[in-house]
């Protein structure tokens, strides 16, 4: 990425100065587990924290940009090989200024010193930080078995063995962030993911928040701050955080009662049409279980989406033991967890297929999904404005050289906003399609197994002309005065997919 003279100099250093890491004096790092955990590199940041993981003076040219993992807020994680060493690394790239605009630096800060501190094999590791004029680059371990979501949407559900040790392992891993202190506050399929032969690790901890005794050495005042900020992803949220109560460990535990369940039934708990509806379901704790789940496996989740925090199990004055006596975990060995033959990963379809943008299912910053974030793309009256749209949509595009294949179908100049690989529902017989949102706009349908076009979507800035209506959150129609297109998404995105569409709509408007 290029440089371009002052106005870029002074803006890597004004966003330097913003995001420099202050020390409190006060904290200590918890003592370290291993001797890899225990080599504290010489690399300190301003402020007096010195660095496990340093921060090195690499460009993004150093290294080969693959598929994309996933994508947040602010910030897209890509497979990325460099290319002296051959290392495979998911680097996290982060829009510096989408995070000044939105005021997401303490956001960024807390994850850089928290993730370099923890010391547990179902914790993602971070190796290195770098950053350019327009980005912020977290180098972290790369997870090769993909998210826990996959697998679930791959299997359409998972056997209860199956769901008990992914379970087993998220306890494990959430007993030891509690135990330094940490609540995570967005546990969810998509934020564990598996290494190559099928552990989980937790990921994203963006949201984390530290309480006041953590041995984790954090930012000034950040313990002291209410925790009741409205943070997470909808469908994994607990009431007590509807109702804007203080964070608990016990927001963690209602999370891993709706990652169960999702588990063993395909769905999460209280999944609905929008997240008005989703959040009613919360509050009024509106869950139907299936037939086929057993009574442990019901009593289990029935007890961690308790609507009292303090009663679900691990929050209580037992800690976990409780939670790990529970019958549903009969037969896990807790000591050798990690030891354990995990299941069978379940492999993409699609993985021979070469296709490592068109399964990415990307969007630009526009399309973010947590709750926190609905909220961060709206002025004072309501609209979302032209220079936001325009800026959430191209900043991150500029850096999408890596997502090639589909070039030929764009005009020069022309940037990807939103691409997902979908099911065309037909009356005959449905079709997988490659949807692509360009900031044209343009709404173009591929064929993703010939490579070719299969036409576009007439664009209109006139929601009379064109609109998105949303069956539920895998299923959405695009229509047109000529014609109504069905499609199905298996990462249950439709919300993403109306929200950038009429985004951009009001953005031709200005």
């Amino acid at each position: 990425m290029a440089v371009g003279g002052d106005d870029d100099d002074s803006m890597e250093r004004d966003f330097a100065a913003r995001l420099r890491l202050a020390h409190s004096p006060s904290q200590a790092p918890p003592p370290a587990t291993s001797g890899a955990a225990a080599a504290t590199s010489s690399p300190t940041a301003a402020g007096g924290i010195a660095f496990r993981a340093p921060q090195e003076q690499f460009t993004a040219g150093d290294f080969e940009l693959g598929k994309i993992y996933g994508v947040g807020s602010y910030s897209k994680v890509v497979r990325a090989k460099k290319k002296d060493t051959g290392s495979v690394y998911a680097l996290k790239i982060m829009d510096k200024k989408f995070i000044t605009k939105e005021n997401k630096i303490s956001y960024v800060k807390m994850e850089r010193i928290v993730l370099d501190q923890l010391d547990h094999p179902g914790v993602i590791r971070l190796f290195f930080t770098f950053q350019d004029t327009y980005s912020l680059y977290m180098a972290l371990e790369s997870c090769e078995g993909g998210e826990l979501f996959d697998q679930i949407v791959r299997k359409g559900r998972l056997s209860e063995d199956e769901a008990r040790f992914y379970a087993a392992e998220i306890v494990d891993i959430l007993e030891y962030l509690h135990s330094v202190g940490l609540i995570h506050r967005d546990v969810k399929p998509e934020n564990l993911l598996l290494t190559s032969d099928g552990h989980i690790k937790i990921a994203d901890f963006g949201s984390v928040k530290p309480t006041k005794d953590t041995p984790i050495k954090v930012l000034p005042n950040s313990t002291n701050e209410r925790a009741c900020t409205f943070v997470g992803t909808a469908a994994y949220v607990p009431p007590e955080v509807l109702n804007s109560a203080p964070a608990t460990f016990g927001n963690d535990l209602w999370a891993l009662g709706c990652t169960l369940y999702q588990m063993l039934s395909g769905s999460s708990p209280f999944k609905d049409a929008s997240e008005w509806l989703i959040f009613q379901r919360i509050i009024a704790r509106d869950i139907k279980f299936p037939q086929y789940f057993s009574d442990e496996a019901r009593d289990l989740i029935d007890k961690l989406l308790d609507v009292d925090p303090t009663k679900r199990p691990g929050a209580g004055p037992d800690g976990y033991s409780s939670l790990k006596k529970h019958p549903f975990f009969r037969g896990i060995d807790w000591k050798n967890l990690r030891k354990t033959q995990p299941p069978k990963l379940a492999i993409d379809p699609n993985a021979n297929e070469d296709e490592d943008s068109q399964d990415s299912n990307w969007l630009s910053h526009m399309g973010s999904t947590t709750v926190n974030q609905q909220s961060n793309t709206v002025s004072n009256n309501g609209a979302t404005s032209s220079s936001e749209v325009r800026s959430h949509i191209s900043k991150l595009a500029s850096i999408d050289s890596f997502d090639s294949k589909w070039q030929e179908f764009l005009d020069p100049g022309e940037s990807v906003v939103l691409i997902s690989k979908l099911k065309k529902i037909n009356k005959l017989a449905n079709k997988k399609v490659q949807l692509i949102l360009t900031d044209k706009p343009q709404l173009i349908c591929v064929d993703p197994s010939k490579m070719v076009a299969k036409g576009n979507i007439i664009w209109s800035d006139d929601p009379s002309e064109l609109s998105v209506q949303v069956t539920n959150s895998s299923h959405f129609r695009i229509c047109t005065p000529k014609k109504v297109s069905t499609f199905e998404d298996a990462k249950q995105r439709a919300w993403q997919w109306k929200k950038a569409i009429e985004d951009l709509q009001r953005c031709q408007k200005y």
